[in-house]
Order: C-alpha cells, then structure tokens, then sequence
C-alpha cells in the first residue's frame, strides 16, 4: 500500500490536476469545476454549522447525475427510515449544479481534488459515520484515509466487466491494494461479483445483491403516472412510438422506417425525444422532415391539429414520456452506446434499438428474453415497427416480458441497506 501511495500522490495526482488544469482552459464544464471548488471548504463548514451533530452522517459520493439518479432510492428509504444527517458529493458540475437542490440530501457539494491534504481536511471536518461510493468514482486517498479513521466504506451497484481496464496488471496491481479497504462491495450480478474476486478481495467483502436503477425506475414511474403532459384521451385512437435519446446517427435509421409505416398505418404517432434538443438540432429535424410528414414541436402543444410527430424541445420528462408509448426506441445505440433500457421497459412495451448495446448488461439480458429487438439498418427497423404495430399479440407478449424483467429485479436498495444498517446500528 505505501508503493502505491507514493506513486499514486507523486505522479498520478499532479498529472491529473495538471490536465484539468489544461483542459480547462478549453472546457467550460471543467473550468467551472474548478472554479467552483475554490471556496467549497468555506462553504462546506457553513453548512455543517446548522447539522445536527447528535444525528450519524452517512456521505453518498457519485460521479454524475446518472451515478446519483442510482443513489436516489437508497438515500430516500434511508431517510425515512432512519433520523440521520445525509451528505451528497459529486465530482462533475453537471450532477452538482442538476442536483444542489435536492431535498433528500443536507448537504449537497463538490467531492475536492483527491490531494492528500484535501481528504484530510474534508473527513476531519465532516466527520460521517460511513461513506457509500456509487458504482465506480472512487478516490484512492480519500478511501486509505477512511481505513485509517475506521470509517467504513462500500461500494454500490458495483460492476466489474471481463474486460474491464482495471484487469490490466499494472491497474488490477494497484486495485488489489484499494479494494481491500472497504467494508464491502455490493455487486449488482454475480458475474460482476466473480470479476471482482480477481483482485483477491475476502468473500465477506463482497455480496452481490442487484442494481439500485430497477428501484429507481420503478419508483419514477409511479411518480410519473401522475403527471399530465398531455390531456386525458390525447391518443385515443392511435398507436404511440416513442424514440427516447436520439443522437443522429439514430434518427438516420428509425425515422425513414416511421415515415414508410406512417403512409400505411394512420393510426401512428411518434413523440421524438432527440437526446440533445438543441435550436440547431430542432431545425434540422423540421427541415428533413418538411413534406414528407406533419410535426409540432411539444411546446406549441396548444395548437396541435393532428400532426404525426411530436418533437420535444425539452428535457427532464423522458421517463414520463415512455408512459404514452406501445413501442420505445432507446438512442445511443449506433454512437457511443446505449442509454438507459430501463425506463420504458418499466411500463411493459417492447423496447428496440441498434447494435452497440456491450455497455448495457440491462439491454443485452432483454434481447435474450425476447422483450427486445435490435435493428441493424432502415430495413431492419422497418420490418420491426410493422411488425410490432401490427401484431398486437407480439408486442403484448414482449411487453410483458420487459414489464417482468424489472419487477424480479426489484430489491436492491433494501439489500444494501440491510448491509449499511449493520454498521450504523
């Protein structure tokens, strides 16, 4: 451990700082990270001011939204069922400046740089009585020096792939030494929890026990049905085809298949959610699909007079949308990699989408079930709309299917929290 202490402060840190550093000069979103930081101590001890210190404090440290929307049933079940303080850290401005207000933390902030000092500082002055890493963001020196102050640590929803870089003999040389230092690790499949037994970690530090985003969007869909984004009835009549997080190489596929199906099924909608609804990006999409198909953008939703798309210019309301639909589309899936297959699924519709699909354990396991499809090309993607538009039978089946495959997975956050509660009893 003192090896890679050293190489880890000596050469690792300062690079890494040094490229932010660098970066930000380019980046906005980094160089606001920065910034932000420069006074988190000062206000750090503000708001620990007025916690009250007879409660234990448990820290919840995430990445990024997607990490923390992973934390969000934990933090919430905990908090009520449990008086403890809670604080949240993230490392990225995006989750930090999404999240400052969210009313399950009470104290919300930035994770600071992983110098040694830094850590020091922050656990001396926060003081909580266990620490909870979300997934993957995990800072060696803040971890070495809660092993030193006998804080316990986990790991959750914790996912360790075959092929993982973190297998690689110099980088698994080094996780072998940082996984050993906490309490546990809580996997969310047994193969990940098999992977992880590679770094030569005690049987009684790990358990595998299920993913926090079956919970999640199980829990948002609840919430969901409750909110109105169209007026009762609006679809009555039609078949719905949600397209949720279109990058463009996705619309390059799904949308010629929609507007040849739409000229033989006029009962058809599509709600586009383009993953970035940019101005330039929603003058694009008009502009290809001028003549060829009616459309209204989702905030001019007051004059709609039947057209056949509905483009959304917002964001945050995905999840809701998939509530609408008979059949989803998840982007992502012909860029970098697919995003979340969970939150249709949770509404029981089939769910398809294109190839690249290795990042996501959730969308391959569908594709094996049969409650989802992948398409390669237009083709492809025209055959399976008809398909399932037109067999009603077929796309009930494989919706039951998705609807199955989250419900059994349900659980996790009372898995981890019966391990949690075993150290702050």
């Amino acid at each position: 451990m003192n090896f890679w202490l050293l190489i880890y402060n000596t050469i690792f840190v300062p690079l890494l700082y040094a490229l932010l550093s660098i970066a930000g000069l380019f980046n906005a979103k980094i160089r606001k990270g920065i910034q932000d930081r420069e006074t988190l101590f000062e206000d750090l001890e503000k708001s620990l001011s007025s916690l009250d210190r007879s409660k234990k404090l448990i820290w919840f440290h995430s990445s990024s939204m997607g990490e923390f929307e992973q934390a969000k049933p934990i933090i919430q079940k905990l908090k009520s069922e449990r008086n403890v303080n809670v604080i949240t850290t993230f490392f990225s401005p995006s989750g930090y400046q999404n999240q400052k207000k969210y009313p399950y933390s009470d104290i919300i902030t930035y994770i600071p740089f992983d110098w040694p000092s830094k850590a020091k500082k922050f656990l001396e002055m926060v003081k909580p009585d266990a620490a909870i890493m979300m997934r993957y963001d995990i800072w060696p020196n803040f971890i070495w020096q809660m092993k030193g102050k006998n804080i316990p640590c986990f790991i959750v929803d914790a996912t360790m792939r075959e092929d993982s870089k973190r297998m690689l003999p110099i980088a698994k040389s080094f996780h072998k030494v940082l996984f050993k230092n906490f309490v546990e690790i809580l996997t969310v499949s047994e193969s990940d929890m098999k992977n992880f037994r590679n770094f030569d970690i005690q049987s009684k530090q790990l358990m595998s026990v299920g993913d926090t985003r079956f919970d999640r969007v199980y829990q948002k869909s609840l919430e969901a049905k409750e909110k109105k984004l169209f007026k009762d009835n609006f679809f009555e009549g039609k078949k719905v085809f949600v397209a949720g997080s279109s990058w463009d190489a996705d619309e390059d596929v799904f949308l010629p298949a929609f507007l040849k199906l739409s000229k033989y099924d006029k009962d058809i909608v599509l709600i586009l959610v383009p993953h970035e609804p940019t101005v330039q990006h929603l003058e694009k999409l008009e502009g290809e699909l001028s003549g060829k198909c009616s459309s209204i953008r989702f905030s001019y939703l007051n004059e709609y007079k039947g057209e056949r798309i509905i483009i959304i210019d917002s964001i945050g309301i995905l999840l809701t949308l998939y509530y609408y639909a008979d059949v989803a589309y998840v982007g992502g899936s012909f860029k970098q990699g697919i995003h979340n297959v969970l939150e249709p699924a949770v509404y029981g519709i089939p769910v398809i989408f294109g190839p690249k699909i290795e990042n996501s354990q959730e969308a391959m396991k569908m594709v094996q079930l049969g409650a989802s499809k992948v398409i390669r090309n237009k083709k492809e993607a025209y055959r399976t709309l008809r398909s399932l538009f037109s067999n009603d039978t077929l796309r009930c089946q494989m919706g039951r299917l998705s609807s199955s495959y989250v419900n059994e997975n349900i659980g996790a956050t009372d898995r981890i929290l019966k391990e949690l509660y075993k150290t702050i009893a």
